[in-house]
């Protein structure tokens, strides 16, 4: 594929928790469009990015964000507004795929596999439990595992959890508390209306936390997933199926755990990135690379589907 050359901006960066992990993407998709031809503005998200994005008159603007507010609609309705071409998905998709509880309300309804639970107060944590253990607490809207904590029988944080226990409900009023699923985690890339492969994440040690994402050689990467046919299947078409129903574009990715004990029934989408990572150690480029797609072709493939929609203005969906 050769697209003309264009001028893009990669808007990376903002102040997420995730702000070293966008910088990154951000500069790898800069540096593969650059090598392919095309001028490159980076912009590093500030509280005037409307105005540099004005200034830059990009012909698409590639967005590497990662977290709130470049990765919750807040950005994207800014971009709308101003009638601008960006990668991945748009204002609606957005604003649910960033909340894991709206997603599980769009999603069970249509027979999408998500583990239960609920919202709890995080001051609640200290009276008790709020489920059984082991049971997970997690933001219920950020990424890349950040402020992810699995309770255990064992109490590792205090029985009930102990106030001066670090631990995310130290950072966060509420949180999404879901059983503990055992097993093994699974990721599926969509690009576009394909679905892509499955990589099976085999951290060295603990769980797939935001530093075994991040950190060289803590997490080994087995794609395609050693795993059965019909899970393979399964993690593609639930994969395919949540991208369709939430509406997102570009490249999305969807996280899975799988009780290996109990066969398809034991499987469940955690969640779904509308913009994963395009860091070195990340899953999309790597799995599009397993099926002969380089990154800077991956790159050119995703802001060419921007080019294809063009601004969004009102439609919310882009």
């Amino acid at each position: 594929m050769t697209l003309k050359p264009l001028h893009v901006a990669v808007l990376m960066g903002g102040w997420s928790a995730e702000r070293p992990v966008s910088l990154s993407s951000g500069e790898g998709v800069a540096k593969a469009l650059e090598s392919r031809g095309h001028r490159v503005t980076r912009i590093d998200m500030d509280r005037d990015v409307a105005a540099r994005l004005a200034e830059t008159k990009a012909d698409v603007v590639f967005n590497a964000l990662h977290g709130v507010p470049g990765e919750d609609g807040t950005v994207q309705g800014m971009m709308d507004l101003m009638g601008l071409t960006y990668t991945h998905s748009g204002l609606a998709t957005s604003v649910i795929a960033i909340d894991k509880q709206l997603t599980k309300q769009a999603l069970l309804p249509h027979g999408i596999p998500m583990p239960g639970g609920h919202i709890v107060a995080s001051e609640s944590l200290y009276a008790g439990d709020p489920l059984p253990r082991p049971y997970v607490l997690k933001p219920v809207n950020e990424g890349s595992s950040v402020g992810v904590a699995i309770v255990t029988a064992e109490g590792n944080y205090g029985n009930p959890i102990a106030r001066d226990s670090v631990g995310p409900w130290q950072e966060f009023p509420e949180l999404l508390a879901e059983p503990y699923i055992r097993g093994r985690e699974l990721t599926t890339a969509v690009l576009g209306d394909e679905a892509l492969l499955v990589t099976e994440l085999r951290p060295k040690s603990g769980f797939y936390d935001f530093d075994a994402k991040y950190t060289d050689g803590m997490t080994e990467h087995v794609c395609p997933a050693e795993i059965p046919d019909d899970i393979t299947e399964a993690c593609k078409a639930i994969a395919l199926k949540a991208h369709q129903l939430l509406g997102c574009k570009g490249a999305s990715r969807s996280d899975f755990r799988w009780d290996d004990s109990q066969g398809v029934e034991g499987l469940y989408l955690l969640e779904v990135n509308t913009q994963p990572g395009m860091t070195p150690l990340s899953l999309v480029p790597e799995q599009a690379k397993k099926l002969g797609i380089e990154y800077a072709e991956l790159v050119e493939r995703i802001c060419e589907e921007a080019l294809t929609r063009g601004p969004n203005m009102g439609a919310g969906n882009g």
